[in-house]
């Protein structure tokens, strides 16, 4: 089974709402410009057990899988979440 590595993302949103990564950052200080964003969908088609959305991303002209996941918490009055990346 794949494990996650949890990224530090840089992201836009625009005035609808929709939100589009621009960056990622590794934790041995690698950082990763996202080329383009060609396709978005649920998470859950990809992984199983997970709450949010894969993006699909070009960097440096490879197609890598970007996963929001989404944290339910009555606690935090905010949606909130964490990126994340799978190591095969």
């Amino acid at each position: 089974m794949a494990r996650r590595i949890i990224v530090h993302v840089n992201s836009d949103t625009d005035v609808n709402g929709i939100l589009t990564p621009r960056l990622i950052y590794w934790k041995d200080g690698r950082v990763f410009r996202i080329d383009a964003v060609t396709n978005l969908r649920p998470a859950d088609t990809v992984v199983r057990n997970i709450s949010g959305w894969c993006y699909t991303v070009i960097i440096r002209g490879k197609t890598r899988r970007l996963f929001l996941e989404y944290k339910d918490d009555p606690d935090v009055p905010s949606v909130h979440g964490r990126w994340f990346v799978l190591d095969k």
